[in-house]
């Protein structure tokens, strides 16, 4: 949720990746189930509150693709969930940016705009001032998160139904998620329908995680990430979601940084949150979601 600093030369690496392309596509084919028509349009644009671009009123979820070369690709797609409290996405640093470090590792990815409450002028100011009260916060999450968590659901049962279409398995398609899209994530993680069910799960400095939710039977393995620093105070959940994993018998790996905050993402700090997603992509080489 903050804003991402890479060199110039990254930047230019990561822009002129060669075969990596995209489209964005719509979740649903008509209004969203559970949503009303709204009259408000949604809007990207540079908030100065999180010194980032941001993507807010989402009222029709979209999967923006972005697509490896077929010399790179290896028949795995991922589902990349951006955080921003529900009340906007960091569509680069959560967002497109990871997608072009997967693309450029053969993995078709998919950044979905899931749904979000309804603000104004900026969004990330207004999540400031309402995450202050928490009794507010608590409710604004009652009616959008449900809502946010089902566009997950649907993404992933969305690729996995067409993932003949990108190239890809649809036994090899995971779910990625950063703050309030680790949420959607972990919502993923418990509630998914055989059709639906994620190859792999990564919540990344994700809250909400469910107390009294069994872990599926079937539960996918797990990757979790987040920085003992978090400014949110988000770290306890992620150590909580490991252990609920592995004492489910589950697969999972956990990383707590000593450093980074809340909101890391694919931001440079010359810290080692630096290379979480290095981490990340070592371990679904580990996996055998690398391999062709």
């Amino acid at each position: 949720m903050k804003r991402l600093v890479i060199p110039t030369l990254c930047v230019a690496a990561l822009l002129t990746i060669p075969g990596v392309s995209q489209e964005a596509i719509p979740l649903y084919p008509g209004a969203a189930p559970g949503s009303t028509q709204e009259n408000y349009p949604e809007k990207e644009y540079f908030s100065k509150t999180w010194d980032t671009e941001v993507v807010a009123n989402v009222t029709k979820p979209t999967l923006t693709v972005y697509k490896p070369s077929q010399e790179l690709r290896n028949g795995t797609a991922v589902v990349i969930c951006p955080g921003g409290g529900f009340m906007a996405l960091s569509i680069n640093s959560e967002g497109n940016d990871v997608a072009k470090y997967l693309a450029a590792r053969g993995v078709t990815a998919f950044v979905l705009k899931y749904r979000l409450a309804h603000t104004g002028e900026d969004a990330a100011q207004e999540f400031r001032t309402l995450f202050a009260d928490r009794q507010k916060f608590a409710e604004m999450l009652k009616g959008i998160e449900p809502l946010a968590v089902a566009d997950g659901l649907a993404a992933v049962t969305f690729v996995r139904q067409h993932a003949a279409e990108w190239g890809v398995s649809p036994d090899r398609v995971g779910i990625i998620g950063f703050s309030a899209g680790g949420a959607v994530t972990v919502g993923v993680a418990f509630h998914y329908a055989p059709e639906g069910r994620p190859a792999f799960v990564a919540p990344i400095y994700a809250g909400g995680m469910p107390k009294d939710t069994p872990v599926p039977t079937d539960a996918p393995p797990m990757f979790v990430a987040a920085a003992a620093d978090d400014q949110l105070g988000l770290a306890p959940d992620s150590v909580a979601l490991y252990e609920k994993w592995t004492g489910a018998h589950k697969s999972a790996e956990l990383h707590i940084y000593a450093k980074g905050g809340h909101g890391f993402g694919m931001r440079q700090q010359n810290l080692p949150t630096d290379h979480w997603i290095d981490r990340f992509a070592d371990w679904l080489e580990l996996q055998g979601w690398m391999n062709k």
